[in-house]
């Protein structure tokens, strides 16, 4: 992958309704199936953000952990939509958080030669949004290295320093 840090950044938007939205794009030379597979195959979830235990269909619901974490803690997920290898949505509790029900839409597509992601999120209107920016960038920048070969991304310390300045962090 070759974007640059300022345009693998997530970028934050105000809907109409006050929520605000966090989406990132990426893209990969590699098949749509390929990337489908990084995105949710057993192994190589494990590779870059964490494990999901129970059913693998729309409405199936199972435990999603987040291994990367200083505190990897199981949390209810719920598959919301699945159409390989197209969409991907999933919401689960973030009970460590604090911050109630989270919800992600990860879509695939093609564009010529390349294969995009589209990762949205919302948050409650007024929400600052920017740690959980920072976050999903790190665990985007894993997901690189598990599809494109991109380099795996430090430890959070030295991320947060590299990347926060494009956040404004630092």
């Amino acid at each position: 992958m070759t974007e640059d840090l300022d345009t693998r950044r997530g970028t934050v938007t105000t809907e109409d309704d006050g929520r605000r939205r966090l989406e990132f794009r990426r893209s990969w030379p590699d098949p749509i199936d390929d990337v489908w597979a990084a995105l949710t195959e057993p192994d190589r979830m494990a590779r870059w953000i964490g494990t999901y235990e129970g059913e693998r269909r729309p409405g199936g619901t199972g435990t999603f952990t987040m291994t990367h974490e200083d505190e990897a803690v199981g949390e209810p997920m719920t598959v919301v939509e699945c159409d390989p290898p197209r969409r991907l949505v999933v919401q689960w509790v973030q009970e460590q958080e604090g911050s109630g029900v989270w919800r992600v839409d990860l879509d695939l597509s093609t564009e010529g030669d390349r294969t995009v992601l589209r990762f949205v999120q919302f948050f409650a209107a007024g929400a600052d949004v920017t740690d959980y920016a920072m976050g999903w960038h790190w665990y985007l920048d894993k997901f690189d290295a598990e599809v494109g070969g991109r380099p795996v991304p430090g430890d959070w310390d030295a991320f947060a320093a590299e990347v926060g300045r494009t956040y404004g962090r630092g």
